[in-house]
């Protein structure tokens, strides 16, 4: 009787061990990226996909406060995000992250030094780069076509009441609105924060819609103008070719960069350095540039791009519109006195 007993543990702990290696396998054909919408183009998850055999499981965010969010929970599944830079230093800071492994990252030799070894992550141990973006104004010049250069020109225009989107993001619309006042997107200035919170305030009464998607809403005309990542709205001129206009307002804007990270406790760890590194690759790079018409961040990208492209300035802007670009920062325990503005400005 013992030894049938001892048979069947045996026998117990063999499929116990299949089952196991099994799921492991398995685990590993699989990798849950949390990214952007419009951020990663279906050849590109495709050709990963046939490459390698790991599926990507995609779920997207409308803002860096909303994937932290996801992040904190623990149990969000997250192997892969794409935070903007300040979110990193977050993320850093409450252990959110996984060091990254150099050695299973060969192409990051590819990416160039102006985007490496930035203050939200000196070393490079968190994250690497994988896209830079400005923020501005999309026009639809079907709908609207009087002046649009500055913020002022689309946070005071009465003539755009119905007719204008703004981000659903604190700080990029804070950002707006300090901008257009001469501050710095980065102020902890009360006194600041409150005159920006009014002009926003003053701005919803012509305000549609918040929305951090705006390809389509500009395509289907829902609205004439709209606060825009310039991938999106360079996405949705080439939809519309001639009747889409992206501006950088005349006051500056921000400039972020997008990162590729691994979140901590990350089930998938060698399918999430595989994705990292595929995304980094020349290939994906120029697909990524000519679908997402996000700015590159490798070093031998602009020569290999159509000629629209290469001399596109959104993607490459000229020195003078680098000087006006500001980058938001963590700004800690002051973080609080633009998420409690942005409350008033949803709320009221």
């Amino acid at each position: 009787m013992s030894r049938i007993l001892i048979a069947i543990s045996v026998l117990f702990a063999l499929l116990a061990g299949c089952t196991k290696k099994e799921a492991q396998d398995t685990s590993s054909k699989v990798v849950n990226l949390s990214i952007w919408g419009n951020y990663l183009s279906p050849e590109m998850q495709a050709q990963f996909e046939q490459q390698t055999g790991i599926k990507i499981n995609i779920s997207n965010y409308s803002s860096n406060e909303e994937l932290l969010a996801k992040m904190q929970m623990g149990s969000s599944g997250i192997d892969v995000a794409v935070p903007s830079d300040y979110m990193v230093d977050i993320m850093r800071k409450m252990n959110l992250l996984e060091p990254l492994k150099a050695e299973l990252l060969p192409n990051k030799a590819l990416i160039a030094e102006q985007f490496l070894k930035q203050d939200f992550d000196p070393k490079n141990e968190f994250s690497v780069p994988y896209i830079w973006t400005t923020v501005g104004i999309a026009v639809n010049r079907e709908l609207y076509k009087g002046p649009m250069n500055s913020w002022k020109d689309l946070l005071t225009n009465n003539q755009l009441k119905g007719k204008m989107a703004l981000l659903d993001d604190v700080r990029e619309t804070m950002g707006a609105a300090l901008k257009l006042h001469g501050f710095s997107v980065n102020t902890t200035d009360p006194a600041q924060i409150a005159k920006a919170k009014a002009t926003l305030l003053e701005a919803k009464k012509n305000v549609k819609m918040f929305s951090s998607d705006t390809i389509d809403i500009l395509g289907n005309k829902e609205v004439a103008a709209a606060q825009a990542y310039s991938s999106d709205a360079l996405q949705a001129a080439a939809r519309a070719p001639g009747k889409i206009e992206y501006i950088i307002p005349a006051e500056g804007a921000t400039v972020a960069i997008d990162n590729l990270v691994i979140a901590k406790g990350a089930k998938h760890i060698e399918a999430a350095h595989k994705l990292i590194d595929f995304l980094l690759s020349h290939e994906a790079e120029i697909n990524k540039v000519k679908t997402i018409l996000g700015g590159p961040v490798l070093s031998k990208t602009q020569s290999d791009l159509p000629k629209e492209l290469q001399n596109n300035e959104a993607l490459f802007p000229k020195a003078a519109t680098l000087k006006n670009l500001e980058r938001i920062q963590d700004l800690g325990e002051k973080n609080k006195l633009f998420e409690d503005a942005w409350t008033e400005i949803k709320t009221q």
